[in-house]
């Protein structure tokens, strides 16, 4: 029987914590006795009771002196440290966790920025949890020291049961092998034939001209991310999950609606436990190390895995059999153009947990990560008509209204490449990414003038490309506005070119995205052919569930927060509480 992870912890804790401390105080009470002084039951208790708080809370100091002997040893100085008023700062966690369901994207760590910089230590039960926006420090991580940063035990811990070792949630030599196993398969051969693409891309517009045409919203959000789950399995694994063929949701404000199916096939209940699943690890990291202590009854992780596993496990075993079928023809020993990411990565391994890992790591990004930046893009073009008029005319006069554009169309849009970027800027797919330090180090201030940071070793190191990316001193007063223009004119030699690190939506270094290219033209082809059909967008709040809106009183802050007329939230990726429901105008052709 395996353990959950609360129990497994627990029992850690109690053999590196508990035990010692019981067997200081048994060693105090022999000696007492030896010396011919006896204690009383309630003493003993007593002290067993007030020693155990008191060597913890010595324990926190003693470490704490040692980061500051450390620290100025290496000519630095101890990072800002968030102050609160509960032991261990556990109103600041209560405060974080709360906020993350119910406030606007990274607030809590915006209001630190003000009090500390752009760097400090959220100093969680304990544990030491640094938070950096800085693009010197982000570049020091995923580049400069690349070696002295990598994923770490801790999120590995959180992670394992959802990526097992796959490329995401990996180090050292495991991940270089999956990392040398999968960067071949996205060439630009590869990524530049668009019929799957286009294949998916004209059933979400059947199906989008289909509800506009009763008068009816759409869900965007969950209309593309079937989109991007069909391209990405038919991509990757020659096997479509088909999810566009089931009905898509109505409107809140439907009092009505035709019923949607109560029968849930293997492919839909895939996508669904999947999100689950990621949301379950995106809690974890945000409790910290001690996050097992709420999965004392269960690994909350398991059960939507196995649905999971359930799917991708007889594809994966069917694709290795075929392979071993195989292995002696001809046209099985080389690489095709029909060959999969599965087919890729079979004929390098047979083994099925680095099949599955791989595939899970690779699906996840390609299915997620492009469904938010669309999202996201057609949100803003909605609030911006001025913008998608501007784009539709470029998109009209190179590839007209019909016909599919090609790999060299979209590499000479300039406009919808600015349009997507600036896209990523403001809503960066992966909002926020963990590191853990190897050992200690140093990171400069942002203020040349002052001794640099320490950065002690086994260290959380969480940094946010989405709040540096919004910040005025990196990118102007107006860093908050939605303007493609800024990567066009004088502003991108001003504040890009000369400082590239503050725009990282696919990171940087040695762990970039592999498939960033496919990405991009994954994105580009399917806003070509959204605007190719449909001249308008408009925001349906109405169709929306009032629940899901933005709380009234973000109307009195600053920057994004008091402008958004959408929820956005995060698990691993960015995401759009409730959907974005939109209206569109149908070209007739």
């Amino acid at each position: 029987m395996q353990l959950t992870p609360g129990v497994a912890y627990l029992g850690q804790w109690a053999t590196s914590t508990l035990l010692p401390a019981v067997g200081v105080f048994l060693l105090l009470t022999r000696t007492l006795a030896f010396s011919g002084i006896s204690l009383s039951t309630a003493w003993s208790c007593t002290i067993l009771a007030v020693g155990f708080p008191l060597s913890f809370a010595l324990y926190a100091l003693l470490q704490e002196e040692s980061k500051r002997r450390r620290a100025t040893a290496l000519g630095a100085r101890l990072l800002p440290q968030t102050r609160g008023h509960w032991p261990g700062n556990a109103d600041i966690l209560w405060d974080l966790i709360s906020r993350t369901e119910t406030d606007y994207i990274g607030a809590a760590f915006v209001d630190q920025s003000k009090i500390h910089g752009p760097v400090f230590n959220m100093r969680i039960l304990w544990e030491d949890t640094i938070i950096t926006t800085e693009p010197q420090h982000i570049k020091t991580i995923l580049a400069t020291d690349f070696n002295g940063y990598v994923k770490g035990n801790k999120f590995k811990a959180a992670a394992d049961n959802v990526l097992g070792d796959g490329v995401f949630n990996s180090d050292g030599e495991t991940w270089k092998l999956h990392r040398t196993m999968t960067r071949p398969f996205f060439s630009i051969d590869r990524i530049s034939h668009f019929d799957i693409f286009d294949r998916h891309a004209e059933t979400v517009v059947a199906l989008m001209k289909q509800r506009f045409r009763i008068g009816l919203a759409i869900d965007f959000q969950d209309l593309i991310s079937r989109f991007t789950l069909d391209a990405a399995t038919d991509f990757l694994l020659g096997h479509c999950l088909d999810t566009l063929a089931a009905k898509i949701p109505y409107p809140y404000n439907i009092p009505n609606p035709e019923p949607l199916s109560t029968e849930s096939n293997l492919a839909q209940q895939f996508a669904a436990a999947f999100t689950v699943a990621q949301h379950r690890m995106t809690w974890r990291s945000v409790i910290g190390q001690t996050w097992p202590l709420f999965e004392v009854l269960e690994d909350r992780t398991r059960k939507p895995m196995e649905v999971v596993d359930a799917f991708l496990m007889p594809i994966l075993n069917d694709a290795i059999e075929n392979h071993k079928v195989s292995q002696g023809l001809q046209e099985a020993a080389e690489e095709s153009e029909d060959e999969t990411l599965l087919d890729h990565l079979i004929r390098q391994t047979m083994d099925v947990k680095v099949l599955k890992d791989e595939i899970l790591n690779i699906l996840l990004a390609g299915r997620d990560t492009t469904a938010s930046t669309l999202t996201s893009a057609v949100y803003l073009m909605a609030l911006h008509p001025d913008v998608l008029r501007r784009l539709r005319e470029e998109i009209l006069g190179k590839v007209g209204l019909t016909r599919r554009p090609t790999y060299s169309d979209i590499r000479e849009m300039k406009y919808l490449r600015a349009v997507l970027n600036e896209t990523l800027r403001l809503f960066p797919a992966v909002p926020f990414n963990i590191r853990e330090s190897v050992g200690d180090a140093t990171w400069e201030s942002p203020n040349a003038d002052e001794k640099p940071f320490f950065i002690p070793g086994a260290t959380t190191l969480t940094y946010s490309v989405l709040l540096m990316h919004r910040r005025t001193d990196l990118w102007g007063p107006d860093a908050s506005e939605f303007d493609p223009d800024r990567f066009i004119d004088e502003r991108l030699h001003k504040y890009l070119v000369p400082n590239p690190f503050i725009f990282l939506p696919f990171n940087a270094g040695p762990r970039i995205c592999l498939g960033q290219q496919f990405a991009y033209s994954e994105m580009s082809f399917m806003l070509i052919r959204l605007l190719q059909n449909f001249s308008s967008i408009s925001l349906s709040p109405e169709s929306q569930d009032p629940s899901n809106h933005p709380p009234a009183a973000w109307k009195n802050s600053e920057g994004r927060k008091a402008v958004e007329q959408f929820h956005p939230k995060s698990h691993l990726t960015l995401y759009a509480k409730g959907g974005i429901w939109v209206k569109m105008e149908p070209v007739e052709v």
